[in-house]
């Protein structure tokens, strides 16, 4: 499952293109314009982006210069302008590929598929479980495709026990590992706490928590 994102403005095109990719599995955000765009992506985790060229708030060839050096994820156009010259100033700009409209449904969901394949968009270092994704590189956390403000123990609680997937993690274990170099420590009722905010945070309800599984008497699981 990737988070693709759609930037075009015309709404019919653009909800059609999320509801094919949609039925592929896929993760899939609509943006009607440049600036929502942006504010997506600096928000967001995201694997992949289709874009307008003509925009009402500006280009996408614009926008693909604007944030190109900071993001590696595949960038399509699709676009009216399929002349030679439009095709090679899109490739300047940074984009992987073009799809001229109108287009295939069928033509365009192969393309992204093929070019993710391709670029095997996923970070190595990460771990996805139902809806959440944790980036261990960017130290970032994500639920439906929305990022998640952690405290500096809450992200570090919610590592220790993600990348102990399986295995259970007594309360002495967690308080070990979550001293710090500078003798900063967290006592039995900060770590309570903690978990309590964390689950509050990525958990759908308390009552059924399907991240953080109490084993008790003894400590914490990641999932099933």
């Amino acid at each position: 499952m990737k988070r693709i994102l759609i930037i075009e403005d015309d709404k019919i095109l653009n909800k059609g293109v999320a509801f094919a990719l949609k039925k592929d599995g896929h993760e899939v955000t609509s943006a009607y314009s440049k600036a929502e765009g942006k504010q997506v992506i600096l928000n967001n985790t995201i694997d992949f982006l289709l874009l307008d060229i003509n925009l009402p708030d500006g280009t996408g060839l614009e926008l693909c210069s604007e944030i190109r050096d900071e993001v590696d994820f595949p960038i399509v156009f699709f676009t009216a302008n399929d002349t030679e010259d439009d095709m090679v100033s899109g490739f300047e700009y940074g984009c992987d590929d073009y799809i001229a409209k109108p287009f295939s449904i069928e033509v365009l969901k192969r393309k992204v598929n093929a070019i993710l394949k391709r670029k095997n968009v996923a970070p190595k270092n990460t771990l996805e479980y139902h809806n959440l994704i944790i980036d261990f590189d960017r130290m970032a956390v994500s639920i439906d495709c929305q990022e998640v403000n952690l405290t500096a123990t809450e992200y570090k609680l919610l590592e220790v026990l993600a990348k102990n997937k399986g295995k259970v993690i007594t309360r002495e274990m967690l308080l070990e590992k979550l001293w710090d170099n500078k003798g900063n420590f967290v006592d039995e009722n900060t770590l309570s706490v903690n978990i309590r905010r964390l689950r509050k945070k990525i958990e759908k309800g308390s009552k059924n928590p399907e991240y953080i599984i109490t084993i008790f008497g003894i400590g914490y699981t990641f999932g099933e």
